[in-house]
């Protein structure tokens, strides 16, 4: 007699069906788990029979295996606790094998029985509905986000009694149904109307908005670049609902969903302090999880103080600031976490902050501030859109009523500039291309054409500032998105030149 129950394993950010078989066989009572587990599913063993025992079951008194296939996929956590009582329970007679078809069971056990969260719901929710499952139990504080995959039914478990109970027909359990509430953000942005000053500054960042364009802000501590930063969150566009699945699905395999938030709404907004490690930013562990690159995915990556990040941990932000995504390979194989953020990096000009400060004079000797500035290195620099310098505010700006443009206002432009992108890169067909800043080779060839006037300018630049074919092609980019701005559908000398503006000066 063979109990086979279905459940869920996530490898990166995608599910894979586990089938959980239990059987009796001869020997000395107890319970054996084979399919490459993990400690915490070995110890599943211990939860599992004080949990059907609290439940008012009887565990069977013979030597139970239990098979987690396929063998090849290692089996992590403790969200196997309840497929495996399961198993136990229809092994054992109390309930038929038809009770449990065509349903996948993942949670947690406590020792009285009761069913607690499990990581990575979503991804398991979506392969459940993938692989043609029609329901699929969850622990009941899970069952909002396993609701947000349409087309599966979602039954809330709040301890095992509970489901044995709705199973054997005598307390049945109403499907979860999802709410239409809306849900608080992740964090309260800061307005554009509350910072003085900075005028040119926060148009640099509303042209970052318009494109996705990554953007360093240089300028002496306390002029306001880390509230400029905290405020650029507040003029992205709203994130559609597929996004929004794509971000929810890292948090959930991170297990870093905020309490009561099922579905992330808002752009993520990640500000690592300089201390964090490499596998801490891109992702890794001896089984990978996301770093902060992709905790920012569809967001804003901030690291301030940015030259104090160590370097080995800002080389490998290169190739995912690139591609767009980022592969960690193991001996036991790779895997690929999403990785498309918006990187806002400010930093102080010398180690004591005032070079170049119009009242403060630096302390620091130039071989001191040009090593403390080579702690970029050009690869790195050449892959940042937009260099921008912020000054000190003035007395009369600070204590003046003057109220600056507001987020909302700003957005409003930004939004704009994100509907012509939308419409020249969809044009009825899908693409993974949403902004300027993701286009290749041959959108800008065939979008960010320069007029004869344009031709001469950039030929001058490339020459002046002896600019590498990469920079070349980011500044067609930041040209187009000023002109998107300007809602001009082509690239004006008057555009290219303020793009050319936003090319580095201090640094080398």
């Amino acid at each position: 007699m063979l109990a086979r129950i279905f459940s869920c394993a996530v490898v990166g950010l995608e599910g894979v069906v586990i089938e959980v078989e239990v059987d009796y066989t001869n020997g000395l009572p107890g319970m054996t788990i084979v399919g490459l587990p993990d400690a915490a599913v070995q110890e599943s063993r211990e939860r599992v029979q004080t949990a059907v025992k609290n439940a008012g079951l009887h565990f069977p008194r013979h030597r139970i295996v239990v098979n987690l296939a396929p063998a090849t996929v290692r089996k992590e956590g403790p969200s196997y606790d309840l497929p495996i009582a399961l198993g136990v329970i229809v092994l054992a007679g109390f309930l038929p094998h038809d009770k449990v078809e065509n349903t996948i069971v993942i949670g947690e056990l406590s020792l009285d029985g009761a069913v607690r969260h499990a990581r990575g719901v979503l991804p398991m929710a979506a392969t459940a509905r993938a692989n043609g499952f029609k329901r699929m139990f969850v622990p009941e504080v899970d069952a909002p986000e396993a609701a947000l995959i349409p087309d599966l039914e979602i039954i809330p478990v709040k301890s095992l009694a509970n489901l044995y109970d709705h199973l054997a027909g005598r307390r049945l359990i109403e499907p979860y149904l999802p709410s239409t509430d809306s849900l608080e953000p992740l964090f309260t942005p800061t307005d554009f109307s509350e910072v003085k000053g900075q005028e040119h500054v926060k148009r640099a960042l509303e042209v970052a908005a318009a494109g996705g364009h990554n953007v360093l802000m240089v300028g002496s501590p306390g002029a306001g670049k880390t509230l400029l930063a905290r405020a650029l969150p507040g003029i992205l566009p709203e994130m559609s609902i597929e996004e929004s699945l794509d971000v929810t699905r890292i948090y959930s395999v991170a297990d870093q969903l905020p309490a009561g938030t099922p579905l992330i709404r808002h752009r993520p907004f990640r500000a690592p302090h300089h201390t964090i490690s490499h596998a801490g930013l891109v992702g890794g562990g001896n089984i990978p999880k996301p770093g902060e690159i992709s905790l920012a995915h569809r967001g804003v990556l901030f690291l301030d103080e940015f030259p104090e990040f160590g370097t080995r941990v800002l080389e490998v932000m290169r190739q995912p600031m690139e591609d767009k995504v980022v592969t960690i390979s193991r001996a036991k194989g790779s895997l690929t976490f999403s990785a498309n953020f918006q990187l806002i990096a400010a930093m102080n000009p010398c180690p004591c902050g005032y070079y170049g400060d119009s009242l403060k004079p630096c302390t620091c000797a130039p071989v001191v501030v040009t090593k403390y500035q080579k702690r970029i290195s050009g690869p790195l620099l050449d892959r940042i859109d937009i260099h921008i310098e912020v000054p000190r505010v003035d007395y009369e700006k600070l204590s003046g009523n003057r109220v600056s443009e507001s987020s909302e206002s700003i957005r409003a432009r930004v939004q704009a500039a994100r509907d012509i992108q939308n419409k020249r890169f969809t044009n009825g067909k899908a693409t993974d291309i949403v902004c300027n800043a993701d286009m290749r080779i041959g959108e800008i060839r065939q979008f960010c054409q320069l007029q004869d006037e344009g031709q001469s300018l950039m030929r001058a630049a490339m020459s002046q500032l002896q600019l590498s074919a990469r920079a070349y092609h980011r500044i067609l980019k930041l040209a187009r998105t000023i002109a998107d701005l300007a809602g001009s559908e082509e690239i004006q000398s008057v555009h290219l030149g303020e793009a050319l503006q936003y090319r580095p000066k201090i640094m080398m």
